[in-house]
């Protein structure tokens, strides 16, 4: 499993970030919360990752914390939300404002 990628950002895209990790790229996929907070091209770049293992696909999920990493995975146990829908979520509301909004069952 990967938990954390240190390298480089050599591509920012709509949902993901490439990073190079002394050579070895990866392509994790981010909220657009955490994707407006990477530094550009060329700059150091530290994520949290989740790694996700299907019989068909291998795909890595990105996050600048730890708690934001927690609440991608809170989110999933929710029947209906996935890794996608976690990711609107997340790019939507920062973890606390996301707890508030539950504990005041504010569905906007």
């Amino acid at each position: 499993m990967i938990g954390k990628l240190k390298g480089t950002v050599e591509e920012i895209g709509e949902d993901y970030v490439l990073i190079d990790v002394h050579g070895v790229c990866y392509v994790a996929f981010c909220s657009a919360r955490t994707l407006g907070k990477l530094g550009g091209v060329g700059e150091a770049a530290v994520l949290f990752i989740e790694t996700y293992v299907r019989e068909d696909q291998l795909k890595l999920f990105g996050f600048l914390t730890v708690l934001e990493r927690e609440w991608f995975n809170l989110l999933q146990s929710v029947q209906g939300v996935g890794a996608k829908v976690a990711l609107a979520l997340l790019s939507t509301l920062p973890p606390g404002d996301l707890a508030n909004a539950i504990a005041l069952q504010d569905k906007t």
